[in-house]
């Protein structure tokens, strides 16, 4: 008998545990303004990120962990890293050929995949297309990431080992 009323007594506690639980969740919910993506199949961090040209994806970690840096954190730092006014205006051409292929990049992938979620909400679809747009996505995606590795590349080149030792240790410190 006193197994029955322990295991109804935590039984009840566990229920009252989850109401409560379910009221402050709907409390936040309700604080919490939720933005909406305007493609479903997407968030709405990933369709901003790709507008405004952010790496969501950190498309570059290849080039930076073996000290191929991005140049706008070369940029970021260049009194730092003394750097030379021929450096600022090669590496500065650089970030701004990246920045605009980036930001051109993002609205052709969101078309991309506005179209893929046109197919299936149409049922306007076969294996060829399918094939073709999945296959589209991932060469644009391809082709953002070669500009951004390529970028990393050209900005490695030049600087000194000393500078890139440098930035690494300032953006460690950050």
């Amino acid at each position: 008998m006193f197994k029955n009323v322990a295991l109804f007594i935590t039984v009840i506690f566990l229920y009252k545990n989850a109401d409560a639980q379910t009221v402050v969740d709907t409390v936040v919910k309700k604080d919490t303004v939720i933005k909406q993506s305007p493609l479903k199949t997407m968030s709405y961090e990933q369709y901003n990120a790709l507008l405004k040209g952010d790496d969501l994806y950190n498309m570059a970690a290849a080039a930076e962990l073996n000290h191929y840096p991005l140049p706008g954190k070369v940029i970021k730092y260049k009194k730092q890293l003394n750097l030379g006014p021929v450096q600022i205006s090669k590496i500065s051409a650089i970030n701004t050929g990246l920045h605009r292929k980036v930001l051109e990049m993002g609205p052709i992938i969101i078309r991309n995949e506005q179209v893929i979620d046109s197919l299936f909400k149409t049922r306007a679809f076969n294996d060829g297309s399918i094939i073709f747009y999945a296959n589209r996505y991932g060469l644009y995606q391809g082709e953002l990431r070669n500009a951004i590795l390529q970028a990393c590349f050209a900005t490695e080149k030049l600087l000194s080992a000393g500078q890139i030792k440098q930035l690494e240790a300032l953006e460690n410190h950050k």
